[in-house]
This record gives structure tokens, sequence and C-alpha cells, in this order.
């Protein structure tokens, strides 16, 4: 069997899948059912992943037919694409205010700081460090994994520090689970 340009086949798939792609979208556009499209663009679209198992070969053919499908039907759906302008009255109703609506102190913005940065990281360098200490299994896979942890849990204790608008609520929680985190990493030992 000798290996044949797939320029021709592609073009066809890619034409095939648009084609049905576009109809699919059509029907879906519409308030009224229309069944007929709907197969129609579903029967284009198989045929595009089916004949190219036969013209191309059973490995090559699907894999360029899926990949030509995939990259059709993105661009049929992104050429709709449009950007609308946030209204102004939901953005202020958010449930999230953004931290600059917020009333704010300068030793709210320093305890916020402290809680972001290191009190955060104290919280999750205890997790990492109690997750290698009390989780069973191998010395060396319970100090990776607890290692791993530590800028996830970080990471998390910043978001949420930083979204948080009860910032006493943040402090509690925060040293709350150094204490508790290191205190039973030292109870349990390192064994």
């Amino acid at each position: 069997m000798e290996d044949s340009s797939p320029f021709w086949p592609a073009l066809l798939i890619a034409v095939t899948s648009g084609a049905g792609v576009w109809l699919l979208r059509r029907s879906w556009q519409g308030k009224a059912s229309r069944p007929g499209i709907v197969a129609g663009g579903w029967a284009l679209i198989a045929a595009s992943l089916i004949w190219p198992a036969w013209q191309l070969g059973p490995a090559r053919g699907p894999f360029i037919a899926l990949a030509l499908v995939s990259a059709i039907a993105l661009g049929v759906v992104a050429s709709n694409y449009t950007v609308r302008q946030a209204k102004a009255r939901a953005a202020r109703e958010s449930l999230a205010p953004e931290p600059s609506d917020r009333a704010t102190t300068r030793w709210r913005e320093t305890l916020r700081w402290l809680l972001a940065g290191p009190i955060g990281m104290v919280a999750a360098m205890g997790v990492g460090i109690a997750w290698a200490a009390l989780v069973p299994g191998e010395q060396q896979t319970r100090l990776v994994v607890g290692g791993l942890i530590v800028p996830v849990v970080w990471g998390g204790c910043m978001a949420w520090t930083l979204a948080d608008n009860r910032i006493i609520r943040a402090t509690a929680v925060l040293v709350g689970v150094a204490v508790v985190s290191f205190g039973a990493a030292i109870l349990k030992g390192f064994a």
C-alpha cells in the first residue's frame, strides 16, 4: 500500500464536517425544533469521521478526522462570539465585592498582608508537616507529598484571606490551623 497525500481527503473532511457543524448550529439557534436539520448535521459529521478510515487507513484516517472536526467545530462556534458590556448595577451587587470596595484601615491592611503572607505560609507548612508525620506510607512519599501540599494550601490561604471580609475570623482560623497541625505533628513524631 503506497502512502498517499492526506491533503485532498483532509480538505473534504474539513468541508463536510464544517457543513455538519454549521447545520447543527443553525438548528440550535432557531426556536422551532428542526429534526431534519439536526439529523443531517450529525450524518455529515459521522460521514466525515467514518470515511477517512477507508480512504486514509484505519490509524491515520480517524486521527486526522477527529482533529479536523474538533478544530472546525471550534471555529464555527467561535465565529459568532460577541463581547457584551457588563451592567454597572450587576457589578455593584456582586456576592464578593472587590477588596478596594471594602472599608479599610491601616491595621486591617497590615493584618491582611500578614495573613496572606507569613501567617498563611506557617499554616500551610503546618499542614504539610502534619501530612508527612501522620499519614501512613513510605517516608519519602510522605515527605514529597507533604512538600507539594504546602504551596497549594498557601495559595488557598492567600485567596481566602484576601476574599474574606471578616479579618478576625481569618486570623483565628489560620492561627488555629497552624497550632493544631504543628501540635499533631509534634505529638505523633516522624517515626
